[in-house]
């Protein structure tokens, strides 16, 4: 798929959900993913229970991987530790998915204690996470932050200029001005409200609703993305995500479906344009899909975004 930077939407999916999904009643994007030829870039997995972190100090052991337009930390951190941003460029995001580790947080003249079990977005400018108890944290940050992406470990993996995905664009500065924003991730489910997204100026993330035994394999979601990547961050039991390329003219673009097994922790960055959908296969597992920056069409749908009274849609996409 070739296509131009300027041009491309990040309205949403080309699908095939069950009706009982919610992403059943997304609109299709109208950007045609057909294209004679064009060099697609490979799924980035992230494997943090077999490779060694690229941060390992006494109070801290950290896994860097990126994405496109962002990078991913997955820390492991000691009581006490403390992680700092001066300087950094944008906001960024902060996971607690653990309902007993709290963190404060300060950026600026502004303190804030956030417990357990929450998301975080943190403005620009100097910053500090302390963990009291420590704990397991995912931070987010947008590929502006250079020290970060060189550091992963496929700090390499798009030298390689990828045309199907734009380059990055913040969304438009929160409408009360740069402050600390926590939200809890104790939200009920309700019907026709697809898992619990919440986005900022940098990343829209969707916590999903946790899958209690594997999932029914008659009732899977195949689609593709035409202009963005998807990353699947697991933070409990084991999945498989199933990738599958499109033909183009050319047989040398042709591959073979892959299936990608992958534990937690770990991170798999989907891009597009490929069908790809994804099963958990363990007793308990919990995804993470995170999206950078956040996406319009899921911004479209009244009640998805739970955060978005605080943060304005872009007036023209």
């Amino acid at each position: 798929m070739a296509v131009e930077k300027g041009l491309t939407s990040r309205k949403g999916d080309r699908k095939l959900y069950d009706k009982s999904d919610p992403r059943a009643a997304l609109k299709q994007s109208g950007v045609s993913f057909i294209s004679a030829t064009g060099l697609i870039a490979e799924p980035q997995v992230g494997l943090f229970y077999e490779e060694g972190p690229q941060i390992d100090e006494p109070s801290e052991r950290t896994w860097l991987h990126r994405g496109h337009n962002f990078v991913l930390a997955y820390s492991e951190l000691k009581p006490g530790a403390v992680l700092e941003r001066n300087g950094q460029v944008d906001e960024y995001a902060l996971i607690l998915s653990d309902p007993e580790h709290s963190a404060q947080i300060s950026a600026g003249s502004e303190t804030v204690e956030v417990p357990g079990y929450s998301i975080v977005f943190i403005p620009p400018g100097d910053s500090s996470i302390t963990m009291p108890n420590g704990g397991k944290i995912v931070r987010l940050f947008s590929i502006e932050s250079k020290d970060l992406a060189q550091q992963c470990g496929n700090a390499t993996a798009y030298d390689e200029p990828r045309i199907h995905i734009p380059d990055f664009e913040p969304w438009p500065e929160p409408n009360d001005g740069w402050k600390i924003r926590s939200y809890s991730l104790k939200v009920e489910k309700e019907e026709g409200r697809f898992g619990r997204i919440f986005r900022c100026t940098t990343f829209m993330i969707n916590y999903l609703e946790p899958q209690i035994g594997p999932r029914n394999p008659h009732k899977l979601s195949p689609h593709h993305h035409d202009d963005f990547e998807q990353c699947s961050l697991a933070l409990k039991g084991a999945f498989e995500h199933y990738l599958r390329r499109h033909w183009t003219v050319d047989m040398d673009d042709w591959c073979d479906d892959v299936t990608i097994s992958c534990k937690a922790p770990s991170a798999t960055v989907i891009p597009p344009p490929l069908i790809h959908t994804s099963r958990g296969t363990a007793e308990s597992n919990q995804l993470v899909d995170i999206f950078c920056p956040p996406r319009i069409d899921f911004s479209e749908k009244p009640g998805w975004v739970l955060n978005a009274d605080d943060y304005p849609m872009p007036t023209t996409k």
